[in-house]
């Protein structure tokens, strides 16, 4: 006879493994056509002719959907308690297994074809990640937003210790978080603000030595056409990344963190937990302060870092005025100004920032630790005293002699923020104060 499992024991039930949209393998391969364009490039059409060139791109291609298909047959996800589980792998077997609790945050991002399929991909980032955890791609719209919105709850929810004799408490329907709309910037805004870029700026000489190149070549060829053409576009393209990614971007707020929206070609749908939030940093461009822009962005432990600027989601505001900013950061960080005046280093260290030293400043509040640095471009680093795992004194041989030192305040897979060419003394105080507060914050939370 089998026993009943004891009063109060808690028993995960294995639900069946769900696979990827049957159209996966077909988006898989329609992205390695360019991956497999851009391998054999302009020289091999030219050497072995059309004909050729289209039969080698096809072969590869139905290769790389065969590949794409046995993947997908051989890949499965599902939940185990608080576990998400994939399964994938023909002749070696894999299997991960992602604690929620680490979980930071699930990104719902839309390619272009998995928005003309109705599909999307679910990104993961998990605390100590260097790139994405767990994309899943691709599934459709209703479930990606349905997974993510049940691996978020899990995530947030903290099981209570079983009391002796006690009833499991039933687990009711969730309840529609209430979501506020904080801002939504403005595209014209936005095209301004990439205009005034030292990038844009410099577009027209790009494009004047890739049409000199061409024209010095003296070759009307297919192959030096199609070259020339395929400059001019990584050159004309490369400063609307940041446009294309930024497209009407939104952000909200409800009862599971900031949500954030936005993207052209790639739509990607994002839910931060106001709890892994590690540090918010501010950033004035020099052609922006004259229209009193400036931009936010938050730093969240998992966040990967292999993806270049256009492609991190790591923005809480792409362009937007102060008071739009401090509007934010009281959602963010309540308390916490973008104006605190911190005091700059002492007078010698000009002679190791020349120009930058009246700009350098450092300052603790109430409730973070805030640095400012940059002469062209500022910025203004915040890290909240809960979230300093670690603090560091760091002098150079130059700073030795001028009795200087910099304090790093580290943050869980961040960069955190660091004073720079504080007078040794006054560094050795900071220290100790930023490590009396954290370890008091971190007992408080």
């Amino acid at each position: 006879m089998t026993e009943p499992p004891q009063t109060g024991e808690q028993v995960a039930v294995e639900e069946p493994r769900q696979r990827l949209h049957p159209l996966s393998p077909l988006l898989h391969g329609a992205n390695s056509l360019v991956v497999i364009v851009a391998a054999l490039s302009w020289q091999t059409l030219g050497r072995v002719g059309v004909g050729w060139y289209a039969g080698m791109v096809a072969v590869l291609l139905l290769g790389a959907v065969v590949l794409s298909l046995v993947s997908w047959y051989n890949t499965g996800y599902h939940v185990v308690g608080r576990e998400l589980r994939i399964h994938e792998g023909l002749l070696w077997r894999r299997t991960r297994a992602i604690p929620l609790e680490r979980l930071q945050s699930v990104e719902v991002v839309r390619p272009l074809l998995a928005q003309l399929t109705g599909l999307a991909e679910l990104r993961l980032e998990v605390v100590g990640g260097g790139k994405t955890e767990a994309p899943l791609a691709y599934v459709a719209v209703a479930d990606a937003v349905a997974l993510r919105e049940r691996l978020l709850g899990l995530a947030a929810r903290t099981p209570a210790p079983a009391q002796p004799g006690a009833e499991p408490a039933e687990v009711g329907p969730p309840v529609e978080p209430t979501r506020r709309h904080l801002v939504s910037v403005v595209n014209r805004d936005l095209l301004v603000s990439q205009l005034l870029t030292p990038q844009a700026m410099l577009l027209p000489f790009g494009v004047a030595f890739v049409v000199v190149q061409f024209l010095s070549e003296g070759s009307w060829s297919f192959i030096a056409v199609a070259s020339t053409l395929t400059a001019m576009a990584g050159v004309l393209l490369q400063p609307l990344r940041r446009v294309l990614a930024d497209w009407s971007f939104q952000l909200a707020r409800d009862d599971a963190g900031l949500r954030v929206r936005h993207g052209l070609l790639e739509t990607r749908a994002q839910t931060v937990p106001l709890d892994r939030l590690q540090a918010v940093g501010a950033t004035w461009p020099l052609l922006w302060r004259m229209k009193g822009w400036l931009r936010l962005r938050l730093e969240v432990a998992g966040f990967s870092t292999d993806a270049d600027a256009s492609q991190r989601a790591d923005q809480l505001l792409p362009v937007g005025d102060l008071p739009t900013a401090q509007m934010i950061m009281a959602e963010v960080l309540p308390g916490v100004d973008l104006r605190v005046a911190l005091p700059p280093p002492p007078r010698r260290a000009r002679w190791v920032h020349p120009l930058a030293q009246p700009v350098l400043g450092a300052g603790l509040t109430d409730r973070v630790f805030a640095v400012r640095h940059g002469l062209l471009t500022r910025q203004l680093v915040v890290v909240p005293y809960a979230r300093i795992q670690s603090v560091r004194v760091v002098q150079g041989p130059v700073q030795r002699r001028l009795r200087l030192a910099t304090v790093h305040a580290d943050t869980a897979g961040g960069a955190g923020a660091a004073a720079l060419d504080r007078d040794l003394a006054e560094a050795w105080a900071l220290a100790a104060e930023l490590t009396t507060r954290a370890r008091t914050a971190r007992g408080a939370g």
